[in-house]
């Protein structure tokens, strides 16, 4: 950040008084801007034990598989950002089910959170953000392909959980200088 959004001067980088971090603070208005994660939401739809995936037609990662999610919108609460992503990208429409992952995706400065969610339909589609979506078995997924660690860890708690009839919650970050917890 170069300039400040509120009154148009310059910004320094320094740790405000009553602070403990640096941050971009305008040298005229005083205005503090704070960077924080952006939400990254999406859910793993499923009718009869097949699950719904998308093949990124977007980068990062383009022509890599997903689940249907993305960048939470203002004005929405999760389970509705879910529900439109699913709708954009397969547009397909769903029930937002149980929390299902929270995933601290550091180095990105981004949060992602999946639900459980039932296709009501299996009328789908590619949407703008999607080569192709398709809805298949859990042996079909093609895993060597997807797109982030997130969408893996998302997708082996959700089968372990199906595979013990469980719906727990799991947490887990990423950071290119870790390991998943």
């Amino acid at each position: 950040m170069n300039y400040c959004s509120n009154c148009g001067s310059a910004v320094t980088v320094l740790v405000p008084e009553g602070e403990h971090l640096p941050r971009h603070v305008c040298t005229r208005c005083q205005t503090i801007h704070y960077q924080n994660p952006k939400l990254v939401v999406g859910c793993v739809p499923e009718h009869d034990g097949r699950l719904l995936i998308c093949r990124r037609a977007i980068e990062p990662r383009r022509g890599y598989w997903t689940v249907p999610a993305g960048f939470m919108e203002n004005g929405e609460t999760l389970q509705q950002a879910a529900a439109r992503e699913s709708q954009e990208e397969a547009l397909a429409d769903v029930e937002i089910g149980s929390l299902l992952t929270v995933v601290h995706v550091l180095h990105a400065h981004q949060v992602h959170v999946f639900f459980r969610a039932r296709l009501r339909s299996l009328e789908v589609g590619a949407g703008p953000e999607s080569l192709e979506v398709r809805i298949v078995h859990p042996d079909e997924i093609p895993w060597p392909d997807l797109a982030f660690p997130s969408t893996e860890f998302t997708l082996r708690r959700y089968l372990d959980d199906r595979a013990r009839n469980e719906e727990r919650h799991h947490f887990t970050e990423f950071d290119r200088r870790l390991t998943p917890a």
